[in-house]
């Protein structure tokens, strides 16, 4: 597949709605332990699909300064190939104190909904940004 150089705002919005869904959903949970122990791992696989979202996107267009979707890019990375542990890459200039999640290097990936939340925010707005 050729890579996607933009999006049309109505997929962009469908995408938008079904990661609030998701959220909703998980925030109608009642609280307990075992929510406690299940959001990481639900939230690692919302990393991924919110990237699915988008996976032919023009890298050139991503550009390599470590914003929200080198971020995810780097995340979904480290899911797949690194034990969930977040991983230096050459290419891409992330700084983990400026990054969304904060997450350092060598560090296990295990979001919070708010972490998420706010990640999948910023992703979608450096998308609309990036790939009109």
């Amino acid at each position: 597949m050729l890579a996607v150089t933009s999006y049309k705002p109505a997929y962009v919005a469908e995408c938008r709605k079904a990661v609030s869904d998701q959220l909703k959903a998980f925030r109608a949970l009642p609280k307990s332990d075992a929510l406690d122990a299940f959001a990481p791992q639900f939230f690692n696989h919302m990393i991924l699909a919110l990237d699915h979202y988008f996976l032919h996107r023009l890298r050139a267009a991503e550009l390599k300064d470590g914003n929200p979707t080198n971020e995810v890019r780097m995340l979904c990375n480290a899911i797949h190939d690194n034990g969930g542990v977040l991983a230096r890459d050459t290419q891409i200039k992330l700084d983990p104190k400026t990054s969304v999640t904060k997450l350092a290097f060598g560090e296990k990936i295990a979001l919070d909904e708010k972490t998420f939340a706010k990640l999948a925010t910023a992703f979608f707005d450096e998308i609309e940004r990036k790939y009109p």
